[in-house]
């Protein structure tokens, strides 16, 4: 962790809806006028879309199970360390961008499912924001956990996360059906060994409960929209937090825990501008102080 350049990190599972805190801290960083450097997981993969999924084919040819972008194998685990490290040692490091669709690939004239090359962070920026699968992963030799100055899990119900994920796979990147779910028992593994672990190292988890039937996520036909849920908030460390505040500015919120918070689904946003915001100003201020 650093005092004088903080790193902020969201972390959640492919479908889990970290993009949209990532929109919600986007906003918070305008507002404030915090010069964020951004970075996004998949910038962090170990091959190109091509090279993973001939990877995937030899091994399945051979009777055993692919490699996942949830694992290490598939990931620069080590290089996303050394980038927080030297972050918070002196507001440096090296990042590159995943081509993930049709508009990334005519803008920067790359393939999709490619990369750009490496360059360094821009500089003079206020903290490192990361949004992606393992803002807070530990594995054999790493660390990045401990490099995070305001680590948040963004965490579904797993049916939820799974039709969020076949939703977004088929209707959007052309998948078929089949795929996908070849790639969730794929990656079950990994999943429960270097996603799941880093919940219990968050700062504050959002997780989303719908209130409709999702016991079949592979028929449903429509994603449970944010009125169909609740979110459950949990605090790991409650001092400090203001829950009374929290329960009059959002309606129908309650408590569950001594450090968890329950609300509407449709008012996640406003829950996070209202907990994140006074987050980063304590971040910010704190930074001031060393510079």
């Amino acid at each position: 962790m650093s005092m004088k350049h903080p790193i902020i990190a969201v972390t959640g599972s492919s479908g889990a809806g970290t993009t949209t805190v990532k929109h919600t801290f986007a906003a918070i960083f305008h507002r404030e006028r915090v010069n964020a450097a951004i970075v996004e997981g998949d910038s962090f993969h170990r091959y190109t879309r091509n090279e993973m999924n001939r990877l995937i084919e030899d091994a399945e040819r051979i009777g055993q199970r692919g490699i996942s972008h949830f694992g290490p194998e598939a990931n620069l685990f080590e290089e996303l360390e050394n980038l927080f490290r030297a972050y918070g040692e002196s507001a440096t490091g090296r990042n590159r961008s995943y081509i993930h669709n049709e508009e990334e690939s005519a803008r920067l004239g790359l393939a999709i499912g490619t990369f750009t090359e490496w360059e360094d962070l821009p500089v003079g920026t206020d903290c490192l924001f990361y949004e992606g699968l393992h803002g807070g992963v530990v594995a054999d030799k790493v660390d990045v956990a401990r490099h995070v100055d305001l680590l948040i899990g963004v965490a579904p119900a797993i049916n939820l996360e799974w039709i969020q994920k076949l939703h977004r796979d088929t209707k959007i990147r052309g998948y078929s059906m089949e795929a996908v779910q070849d790639t969730i028992l794929r990656r079950m593994h990994d999943y429960v060994h270097y996603i799941v672990p880093q919940f219990s190292l968050t700062h504050i988890n959002f997780q989303r409960i719908p209130i409709v039937d999702t016991s079949n996520p592979f028929i449903a036909r429509d994603v449970p929209t944010l009125d169909e849920s609740m979110v459950v908030i949990r605090f790991k460390d409650p001092r400090g937090v203001d829950f009374p505040y929290l329960l009059r500015m959002i309606h129908e919120s309650q408590m569950s825990r001594a450090n968890s918070i329950v609300i509407p689904g449709g008012k996640m946003d406003l829950a996070m501008q209202l907990i994140l915001t006074p987050l980063i100003w304590k971040l910010m201020e704190r930074r001031r102080q060393w510079v």
